[in-house]
């Protein structure tokens, strides 16, 4: 059974020969690339990282590690035109977007500035990722001020720097599709509640949710105008060859919900479901949504909107136990992670725990399909590389139905 097949198998909720594994295949679901680093060299691998995802720091997975380990995914994200030299948090050589030019600060943190000047992300001395800085409809107090802003809307989810264009994109979809068996996943970004608390500030943005209703929604119809049209050309040049649409916006904290059912089904949901709508229309592909922290209580709505699959399942938040989620949901809903604690066990237990771990969360989401195995979320700069094999040789174990 080729990749390709055992996944779509898992998101039609059907068994398969094992459950697939996904690393990588998601900037959420991958290894930072020191930890990516840190692997290569247990393993033994000579593979310098290539950092796409440059806030979270996230690398490739390689082939080398998608081989040793049988993992079933590939992803698919705006790219650089060009690579250049650059390091890891940790100062170890990577590759990095040709575009992306960390400063050096006196206070030892590195930043990077618009072409405007603006400092729009930074990262402290001794940190690992780099903090959003700069929030250009932060000073904006009338739904009107917005308009000269267009092109934050426009430029929102792809950066400058991966300045690739769409037929170039669509040219290494279609090596993936015809020259892998890979399940490729398409990564389209298209936040709403993420790209508000972005533009405005979180602290602004929340509160246009409940006291200002008028600017928020103003924000939402603009970030939709925007993605709309890409969507479009997306459907036409890359969606053919792609097997997963990967869509984001981070709706859950580690208690709850980040906003409370009934603000999200009067404020941010129309548009999630509008847009979710549209891709799927134009698409015809799956849809997975990542969504950190609990989101127990608003998943009856997103399968309302007809998402197929979450992500990262994150285990460890309140109210979502992979067991009762299965219960639940798992008829109409297939999990794409879950699949080792990432807070409590992968980065602190030891490789016997990790193994546990493992064969606990496929026991709970594995039957009757509707799984793909991954940790929740990203692999960290502290975990120990012999932890990383222990999980994902784990996943192959007691992944075979």
């Amino acid at each position: 059974m080729t990749s390709r097949e055992r996944v779509a198998l898992a998101l039609a909720h059907k068994e398969a020969d094992r459950v697939p594994i996904d690393l990588g295949g998601t900037e959420s679901s991958s290894l930072s690339a020191v930890a990516f680093a840190n692997l290569c060299g247990h393993l033994g691998i000579d593979d310098v990282p290539m950092i796409y995802d440059v806030s979270q720091q996230v690398a490739f997975t390689s082939e080398a590690i998608r081989r040793r380990f049988s993992i079933d995914t590939a992803p698919l994200v705006f790219e650089p035109r060009e690579w250049s030299e650059g390091v890891t948090s940790d100062g170890r050589p990577a590759l990095v977007p040709a575009g992306w030019k960390p400063e050096l600060a006196q206070d030892g943190s590195r930043v990077v500035r618009d072409a405007a000047g603006n400092v729009v992300a930074s990262m402290p001395a001794g940190g690992f990722y780099f903090d959003e800085t700069y929030h250009p409809l932060a000073g904006l107090t009338r739904p009107a001020e917005i308009e000269p802003y267009r092109a934050a809307f426009e430029s929102f989810d792809k950066a400058a720097f991966l300045d690739e264009g769409w037929d170039a994109m669509a040219e290494r979809a279609r090596k993936l599709h015809d020259q892998t068996d890979y399940a490729v996943v398409a990564n389209l970004c298209v936040h709403v509640l993420a790209a508000g608390t972005s533009l405005r500030g979180f602290e602004n943005f929340m509160v246009d949710l409940v006291s200002d209703r008028e600017m928020a929604f103003a924000v939402m119809e603009r970030l939709l105008e925007a993605y709309f049209p890409r969507i479009d050309v997306f459907a036409e040049k890359v969606a053919p060859y792609v097997d997963v649409v990967l869509v984001n916006d981070d709706l859950g904290t580690q208690g709850g919900p980040m906003l409370s059912p009934d603000t999200y089904r009067a404020t941010v949901k129309p548009y999630h479901a509008r847009l979710y709508d549209y891709i799927k229309r134009k698409t015809g592909k799956p849809l997975l949504m990542h969504s950190c922290g609990s989101i127990a209580r608003l998943i009856p709505d997103l399968i309302d909107m007809g998402v197929d699959a979450i992500n990262p399942v994150q285990v460890s938040a309140a109210d979502m136990d992979s067991a009762v989620l299965k219960r639940r949901y798992g008829d109409r809903l297939a999990f794409w992670g879950g699949g080792c604690d990432t807070q409590r066990v992968l980065g602190s237990g030891t490789p016997d725990q990790v193994r546990r771990e493992v064969m606990r969360r496929i026991r709970d989401l594995a039957p009757g399909g509707g799984f793909v195995f991954t940790q929740v979320h990203n692999v960290q700069p502290n975990v120990p590389p012999a932890s990383i094999e222990a999980m994902l040789e784990a996943a192959l174990e007691y992944g075979a139905y």
